[in-house]
């Protein structure tokens, strides 16, 4: 296979363009533009920008990437936007680089799917293998860790962290940071226990769930306060690696407050 581009596509000069392409009809890509090998846009796929996108990339009709950030002080500076490889992108699905205020990048890993009308805002950081379902709405500046969900209609606060293998359920309101394997639900979002079904999917083993459920029961105990059920919990497990994470990404902490189950407040 040669790279294809259909006589109705733009691309100006100066886009890299890999090798065994596809670019369908009306079609417009950038002269700042990174097309990596084997990707395909299917039509109408606009990508504009400082825009680097990894090899095997899947864009369906009216993605919009690359485009200025939707943020009122941005002022033309020279932001990027960076995808790994073998995305797939459906329609209508807006990724936008990143701002002078943040990181100047907005970063997505490999593997990672964006369902018609997901949102990736400025500044945001995206794992690997992570997905955002239909009008998935991710504000600037949030990270999202590797094999995290967001279903469909969900909306993020800027700031937020979502941890790896986090499960956010549909049309969730989410405020507060997301523990690794967290599962959340609602408006506004509150922590409705594990992603166990996404943790068997991954490949832990029936300890590996077992262990990080106890740990997660023990930190959100009433019966103590918050720090010292995350004392109980680093004497309990202190060589387990998945407990050790979790425990890190709650004394890392950020700009957000975590999510907490309903029952259960932060003290």
């Amino acid at each position: 296979m040669s790279t294809s581009i259909h006589p109705t596509a733009i691309i100006e000069d100066g886009a890299e363009i890999g090798e065994d392409v596809l670019i369908g009809p009306f079609c417009v890509v950038g002269p700042q533009v990174r097309l990596g090998a084997g990707s395909r846009l299917r039509s109408h796929v606009v990508v504009a920008g400082n825009t680097s996108i990894g090899s095997g990339a899947d864009i369906f009709p009216f993605a919009s990437i690359g485009h200025a950030p939707q943020h009122l002080k941005y002022r033309g500076e020279d932001v990027r936007l960076v995808i790994g490889s073998n995305c797939l992108i459906r329609e209508h699905v807006t990724l936008n680089p990143g701002t002078s205020q943040g990181r100047m990048e907005t970063t997505v890993g490999d593997n990672c799917s964006f369902f018609t009308a997901a949102h990736v805002a400025h500044d945001c950081v995206v794992g690997n293998n992570v997905t955002l379902i239909n009008n998935v709405m991710l504000a600037g500046h949030c990270v999202v860790g590797d094999f995290a969900t967001i279903a469909g209609g969900s909306g993020i606060h800027q700031f937020t962290r979502v941890g790896h293998h986090a499960y956010i359920g549909g049309l969730a309101a989410v405020e507060g940071d997301v523990i690794p394997f967290g599962m959340v639900l609602g408006n506004r979002a509150y922590l409705s226990g594990l992603n166990v079904i996404g943790m068997k999917r991954a490949g832990f083993n029936r300890e590996a769930v077992r262990n990080v459920r106890r740990a997660y029961r023990m930190l959100f105990s009433d019966d103590l306060t918050f720090r010292e059920n995350m004392e109980e919990v680093q004497a309990e497990y202190p060589d387990d690696p998945l407990v050790q994470d979790l425990l890190s990404f709650i004394r890392a902490g950020g700009d957000r407050a975590l999510c907490f189950p309903r029952h259960s407040r932060p003290n």
